[in-house]
């Protein structure tokens, strides 16, 4: 497709992100501002879950990921994961993070029996079939049913600075940015963390729309 434009997700924190802000804070301060985001998330869950728990994994492309589990009435477990920054900007806003952080939950539990978080890919060959087989249908089918009966491209493609990724976008736009672009790399780890990578697309499809006077 033509007038192609990448939408950075505001979700994800690169390796070199979170390492240039480690710069910037001594060690003392950093362990702070991980404690407080967690301590703030597991307040945020227990206003409408009664059992929770988590954990924070520092992942080397990403930085700090925050993995919370909390119980439903039936004492099932359900898994979600999160960014760093995208909490830390949610409880500085204060945008009403509690109810964010519980509707990634209340999604879950739309399947009763409680949810565990996905084994890790561990080789390329499994990255591959992720994609092929969970991760591209997925995607295609969230914003065709999105946008429906509109036509809307999907697919793969390559970045020049990004390498893989998934596009989508409307070819119904001839003027201005028609397609969002995001990494494989980061919709694979929205998968890995229990979320629906798919969202990332919805986002940047209806910033498109917006931008084009069609929202």
């Amino acid at each position: 497709m033509t007038n192609e434009t990448k939408n950075e997700p505001t979700g994800g924190t690169t390796g070199g992100e979170a390492e240039a802000a480690g710069q910037t804070m001594t060690e003392e301060n950093w362990n702070e501002l991980l404690k407080a985001v967690f301590h703030n998330g597991i307040v945020a869950l227990k206003m409408s879950f009664s059992d929770v728990e988590g954990q924070v994994l520092n992942l080397e492309a990403y930085g700090p990921v925050f993995i919370y589990r909390v119980k439903d009435q039936e004492n099932s477990d359900y898994y979600c994961g999160f960014f760093l920054r995208e909490l830390a900007n949610r409880f500085q806003s204060g945008n009403s993070p509690e109810i964010w952080m519980a509707s990634f939950f209340h999604e879950l539990m739309k399947i009763k029996g409680g949810n565990s978080m996905p084994r890790p890919l561990t080789s390329e060959e499994e990255a591959k079939a992720a994609v092929d087989n969970v991760l591209v249908p997925m995607c295609i089918a969230a914003v065709t049913e999105e946008f429906a009966p509109e036509q809307v491209h999907a697919g793969l493609a390559w970045n020049e600075e990004h390498g893989p990724v998934f596009e989508a976008g409307f070819p119904a736009i001839t003027d201005g940015n028609n397609v969002c672009a995001i990494p494989l790399h980061l919709l694979l780890m929205h998968l890995q963390l229990n979320r629906d990578p798919s969202e990332l697309l919805l986002q940047g499809l209806y910033k498109i729309r917006e931008e084009n006077g069609m929202e």
